[in-house]
């Protein structure tokens, strides 16, 4: 049995149709800043990242700092004391978890970015970025930044700032 070829310009059309939905891959990206206090005893936060609905649904867990180096995976026992994240989505995590779980991290800005590998269906709508920081021998804080997926006519940006365990935390939508 002969298979028919295409004639040249369809193949064009159909690579046409297919290079839209590479471009709209819209991004997230995040820089949440962790200040340098000066305590006579100073721990690095554990630090959660999680987008919530405005009903405070927590809908994707981006990122968990904590202490991976503890042997049996002892870190992950204090995750609980991010009590807010815990509630909403972390008791249902097994840490570690691949791409969301890392090391925790010293005073400073730290950027991330997720793009359509991380964020999934993530459908359109409002939403809130949700920063939770806890501290051995600290505090605890939760920081919300709301923001609109996808951004439409440009990148847009909002903001957040903590008081104590967390610094600036700002949020990029980019189409």
């Amino acid at each position: 049995m002969r298979i028919p070829r295409l004639p040249l310009f369809t193949t064009a059309i159909a690579g046409a149709a297919a290079a839209p939905a590479a471009a709209s891959a819209a991004e997230l990206q995040v820089s949440v800043e962790i200040p340098r206090l000066t305590v006579a005893e100073y721990h690095r936060p554990y630090v959660a990242l999680w987008i919530e609905k405005p009903d405070q649904t927590a809908v994707k867990t981006l990122a968990v700092w904590y202490d991976t180096k503890l042997k049996a995976n002892e870190g992950a026992t204090w995750l609980k004391d991010m009590r807010t994240w815990w509630r909403r989505a972390g008791r249902s995590m097994t840490m570690p978890a691949d791409g969301i779980s890392g090391p925790t991290k010293a005073p400073g800005k730290h950027q991330l970015t997720f793009g359509a590998a991380q964020l999934g269906a993530l459908p359109p709508g409002q939403y809130n970025l949700v920063v939770e920081a806890a501290r051995e021998v600290g505090g605890r804080e939760v920081v919300k930044a709301p923001f609109t997926w996808p951004a439409s006519g440009g990148a847009k940006t909002s903001s957040a700032k903590g008081a104590s365990e967390l610094g600036a935390v700002t949020v990029t939508v980019k189409p």
